[in-house]
């Protein structure tokens, strides 16, 4: 059998408050929302669903808090916020806090279900998404504003952007990413 790469952290709660970068691909890089034009991401339907589908998280649970995000022709860049805040109170008189905050590969799941059903029905039922998703635990101010602005930025440098498929793998994921928490890209 094949050794699969961990995606998480060992041992750490992704449900835990905190704030996450997430990337999330379509199967091959197939690019199925959209195109960039003058540096602009136009979203086509598939990008609106996407985009609907990635609000309804914080509507559905009231502790996920979305912060910057864009949706590019073949990923998604977030940062996602895990707060408790408020998550306690309810009108029937239950006690949210006895409720199960779910983690983050929970909360990704669970988009990526909705998501894609959404755009099978539509049509597209060769859409996919990537198995997985790869993540960051943001650990201090300047790693979110380095994240922040790298999302901002992503339309603008797409021809640069290691999710772009015409763009040859020059260094690898984890080398790309760190680059962008510390703020060198």
């Amino acid at each position: 059998m094949r050794d699969r790469k961990l995606n998480r952290l060992e041992g750490f709660d992704y449900s835990v408050e905190g704030y996450y970068f997430v990337t999330i691909c379509t199967k091959n890089k197939m690019e199925w929302f959209g195109k960039i034009h003058n540096a602009i991401m136009k979203l086509n339907k598939y990008g609106h669903i996407v985009h609907r589908q990635w609000l309804w998280l914080s509507e559905r649970y009231q502790y996920v808090r979305l912060q910057e995000f864009i949706i590019m022709p073949n990923h998604l860049h977030s940062i996602i916020a895990i707060n408790r805040e408020n998550y306690n109170t309810v009108g029937n008189g239950r006690d949210r806090s006895l409720q199960k905050i779910k983690s983050l590969s929970e909360l990704i799941g669970a988009f990526k279900t909705t998501s894609s059903k959404m755009i099978h029905s539509t049509g597209l039922r060769d859409f996919q998404w990537q198995k997985s998703f790869f993540d960051h635990i943001i650990r201090n101010e300047q790693s979110l504003n380095n994240i922040r602005e790298y999302i901002i930025n992503n339309p603008l440098k797409w021809e640069l952007d290691i999710e772009n498929r015409d763009v040859s793998g020059i260094i690898t994921t984890k080398e790309y990413y760190a680059n962008i928490f510390a703020g060198n890209k």
